[in-house]
């Protein structure tokens, strides 16, 4: 293995969407691998065929290339060490693991799960405690061949040393060691012929020349039983990185397998892929610095396992919704106009003027674009809204004086000719003056009336300008109606 460059992996397996751990599994692999000018390569591991969804592999390709975690060796990309896919490389672990066999690292095992289930109950262990009891470790090999040969049914099983310690460095954890007797004889090979993940990662790593493994802790306990099919082999050793999980809080991993968000159903709540992955990156590294807001490149170029923590992080969504308003309040007028259109159409169809105000008025108001379309609901059709929206303490303002006021406003804005944001504003002000009232005591009515909303993402003016003159005259006059009608 040539260790001057740098590999690193991403090893998904096809089981449904990419998950937030996943992810950030590919986010580091990248980040090393670009952080020391070396290669990163993608790998699909889909040998566990119960778990397999169709589709799944084309959502990892499409996953990929949208968070632009482009791979220089893949699957649907080529390179020199395929194929990229377990499920088409049978031959090669049919051939590593009849050589492990001869080399004393694993022996051919004829037991059923039926036989071995008996011997478990009989011997009186529970269920996940009992170790395989290595009744087919000391046949013979001719006789396991012959066996073999007849068509007889048999698994490859690792043959574990019988005493000694097995120990390897983690770029996060430090140094690590185990007793070999808390290690089984494990499956390597089914019986149908596909490889376990025991097996096929190792065999893969060192023929793809993986010089560092990035993966979840979860693989911790199991790496000392990979080391020993390396040596085994007499294959180097690559340097291990083990990520500790994300959490959903203090208790609860996150996990595709109970539902938790993927990357796919932030990016359908209207996230931003820059900020999702910005917040991915921080999510148990620090870069050292006060510095949250990081472009893919800064990110490389600081990437460094150091700051890398061994403790469990916590998916703080809150802290992702903060995350992406800053990366929409930082985007060109064209991109959020660009990014808004989807939710825009929701409501209705919008034109370039209306687009325009709507940029102005939301860009800094929103943390997610899927809050687009209840921001804007009031344009397709005036809710019905309750009276007592009029009546606002900190106005000071109430029915009489609403009436008032939405008689004045009918007045000068019927007249107004120049429909825009200046002139509206000015006209209502201007009005307000003439009446005696404070700003907001011509304002607010005014938006309630024209919204029927207390929560918009701008104030009457903005409102008035995205409805137009005559729909805005319209609902004023409704407004004028209801309060006539409770007098």
């Amino acid at each position: 293995m040539n260790m001057s460059e740098v590999r690193t992996r991403f090893a998904p397996s096809p089981t449904g969407y990419l998950h937030i751990g996943g992810l950030r599994t590919a986010l580091y692999g990248w980040l090393f691998a670009k952080n020391h000018g070396g290669k990163f390569v993608l790998r699909v591991e889909d040998t566990d065929q119960q778990r397999y969804v169709e589709g799944a592999t084309d959502l990892i390709y499409r996953t990929m290339k949208q968070t632009g975690l482009t791979y220089d060796e893949g699957p649907d990309v080529g390179g020199p060490y395929g194929p990229y896919i377990q499920s088409q490389r049978r031959e090669i672990y049919q051939k590593y693991a009849d050589e492990l066999v001869e080399r004393g690292g694993a022996y051919y095992c004829f037991c059923t799960k039926e036989e071995i289930e008996q011997r478990r109950k009989a011997a009186g262990h529970e269920e996940g405690a009992y170790k395989y009891d290595r009744k087919c470790a000391d046949i013979p090999l001719e006789q396991a061949r012959r066996r073999i040969a007849n068509g007889e049914p048999y698994v490859v099983r690792q043959r574990i040393p019988d005493s000694g310690t097995a120990s390897f460095d983690d770029l996060v954890y430090g140094h690590i060691e185990v007793d070999v007797h808390e290690l089984e004889d494990g499956i390597l090979l089914k019986s149908d012929g596909l490889p376990t993940y025991n097996f096929a990662n190792v065999v893969d790593d060192s023929l793809m020349h993986i010089t560092h493994i990035i993966r979840g802790t979860e693989y911790l306990s199991s790496t000392p039983k990979y080391n020993l099919i390396y040596q085994a082999f007499g294959w180097e050793i690559p340097q291990y990185l083990h990520l500790p999980p994300v959490m959903k809080d203090a208790h609860r991993k996150l996990s595709k397998r109970y539902g938790d968000a993927s990357y796919e159903d932030f990016i359908r709540r209207g996230f931003l892929k820059e900020a999702i992955l910005n917040y991915i990156a921080l999510l148990g590294w620090n870069p050292g610095t006060n510095q949250e807001l990081f472009t893919m490149e800064e990110l490389a170029e600081a990437f460094d396992v150091k700051g890398i923590s061994k403790s469990p992080a916590i998916f703080d969504e809150n802290k992702l919704r903060w995350m992406n308003a800053e990366y929409i309040r930082h985007m060109d007028e064209a991109a959020f106009t660009a990014h808004a259109a989807p939710y825009y159409d929701q409501v209705l169809p919008t034109n370039d003027s209306q687009k325009q105000v709507l940029c102005q008025i939301l860009q800094q108001r929103l943390e997610t674009f899927a809050e687009i379309p209840d921001k804007i609901a009031f344009l397709r059709a005036l809710p019905d809204y309750d009276l007592a929206m009029y009546c606002h303490k900190k106005m000071k303002t109430d029915l009489e004086k609403s009436k008032i006021a939405l008689e004045k406003a009918q007045q000068v804005l019927g007249t107004l000719e120049d429909w825009q944001q200046q002139a509206i504003h000015d006209a209502l002000l201007g009005a307000a003056a003439e009446l005696g009232l404070k700003n907001g005591q011509m304002l607010w009515p005014v938006r309630v009336a024209v919204t029927g909303t207390q929560v918009t993402p701008g104030g009457a003016v903005e409102a008035a300008v995205l409805l137009g003159k005559e729909e805005t005259l319209r609902r004023i006059q409704i407004g004028l109606e209801r309060i006539g009608q409770n007098a």
